[in-house]
């Protein structure tokens, strides 16, 4: 059966298509990664360190080669899959730096004897990815989980086949085929790798219902799981903020990588002060935006990275402008080839509409007129979601207040909401549960075990 298929989105055209493992390709792969697992766990972080910083020098060797696999599966422009990459460098160098110092193991005072807490690797973790940041997705989990001594086994988004097998191919090409084995794989096939006794956890970055059908396999079989899901994320300008930044850093975060980010900036709440400035002043930075195949240089916004993503937007955007919302610019889809939708700005959403909270993932942002701290906050948490939030104001005691207040897993004062290896990453609400990076990540797949001497 084919499932996976390499599909051009500038130009719809079908690639390569590749079949589903076979149940020998599963046997195969399960038991090499327990092979791999078990000698990752008896190796010294020194020697794990040298296996990340070899994947850190390959990384950045075929950055430019990735990039190009980036754009023809899912629209990315090549900059930004050149720079993806090289994240991915970097996440793996941080592990190889901070791993050992992260998980020494700690006294603890015990009633008068002596006590640890040891940090030790759980086994093989199915990761389950998708295809908006194929690699980075990937590494933000791989290089602290195999920092810790465990092993991965991959599952891969259906459209992006390419990457899943160059990372792979990565793991192959520094020696270390057993550490990471990719397997293409349909739900039900998916279900049953994770039930296997050989997998100990899962981690899975996508949608809430792709979540919530993990969680509860994982929980059936009693496995540890990480959920990184979706996000609506609000951008709040207040009325003593910097409006020429904001604006850009506005634009930035709503159209990276094509609109389509857990993390991008969605719906834009400006205070009524300065809501006629920054509004025109955004829409139309978000016009001129230039639009274009993902390999031209001059490209800032691709194809989006499917069919039925790019007429799904869509539909979420007339079902919007139907109740009342007015698009002041973009608002349908580009005609010709290709799965391009334009910036798009929306005006006029009100509470009765699914827009006002729900995730739209592509370049649209909603504009919501705000008249006061307290209702800045009270609609930035009406939504299902709690991923990340942006603040801006010049105010560092107001910008505390909304940090405190919000519930999300991650506030940024004046600045383009991000994941950085150093700070945890995650949500809460229905963006999921689990950190990954920094210390937080890499004691995710780690059994924490005390040790107790009389």
């Amino acid at each position: 059966m084919i499932a996976y298929r390499t599909l051009d989105p500038s130009t719809g055209e079908l690639v390569e298509e590749f079949p589903l493992a076979s149940e020998r390709d599963i046997e195969s792969a399960l038991d090499s990664t327990v092979v791999g697992y078990r000698a990752n766990r008896r190796r010294s972080f020194d020697d794990r360190a040298k296996i990340l910083n070899a994947a850190a020098d390959e990384l950045e060797r075929s950055a430019g080669e990735l990039a190009e696999l980036m754009a023809l599966e899912m629209g990315k422009p090549r900059a930004q899959g050149k720079a993806e990459a090289e994240k991915c460098a970097w996440v793996c160098r941080y592990y190889a730096e901070h791993a050992a110092e992260q998980l020494r193991s700690e006294q603890r005072p015990s009633d008068g004897a002596e006590a640890w807490v040891r940090f030790e690797p759980l086994g093989v973790v199915l990761a389950i990815m998708p295809w908006n940041f194929p690699l980075w997705q990937l590494f933000r989990f791989a290089a602290p989980a195999l920092a810790a001594g465990n092993a991965v086994v991959l599952k891969h988004a259906p459209n992006t086949p390419r990457c899943a097998l160059a990372i792979e191919d990565l793991f192959s090409r520094i020696g270390e085929p057993a550490l990471l084995r990719n397997l293409f794989l349909d739900n039900d096939q998916a279900a049953r790798v994770l039930g296997d006794p050989r997998i100990a956890a899962v981690t899975l970055t996508g949608s809430a219902r792709a979540g919530r059908a993990v969680a509860a396999i994982a929980g059936q079989h009693l496995k540890p799981s990480v959920l990184e899901l979706g996000g609506s994320d609000p951008f709040l300008v207040l009325d003593d903020a910097d409006l020429e930044r904001a604006v850009a850093v506005g634009v930035t975060s709503r159209c990276l990588n094509n609109g389509q980010s857990c993390i991008a900036a969605k719906r834009f709440l400006v205070h009524t002060e300065c809501y006629p400035r920054f509004r025109e002043a955004f829409v139309e930075a978000m016009r001129v935006q230039k639009i274009g195949r993902p390999l031209e240089p001059k490209t800032q916004i691709g194809p989006l990275a499917r069919a039925d993503l790019r007429d799904t937007l869509d539909q979420q955007v007339q079902a919007a402008t139907a109740q009342g919302a007015r698009a002041l610019c973009g608002g349908e889809p580009l005609s010709g080839e290709g799965f391009f939708y334009p910036p798009t700005v929306l005006e006029g959403v009100t509470e009765a509409m699914d827009a006002y909270r729900d995730e739209l993932f592509g370049p649209v942002a909603v504009l919501l007129r705000v008249d006061s701290d307290e209702q800045a906050i009270a609609v930035a948490n009406a939504t299902p979601f709690g991923l990340g939030a942006s603040v801006w104001t010049r105010d560092r005691s107001r910008a505390e207040r909304f940090a405190r207040h919000l519930d999300c897993g991650a506030v940024f004062i004046n600045g383009l909401v991000k994941s950085d290896p150093r700070l945890p990453f995650g949500g809460v609400k229905e963006s999921g549960y689990g950190r990954e990076l920094s210390l937080e990540g890499i004691r995710e797949f780690v059994n924490v075990k005390t040790v107790w001497h009389a």
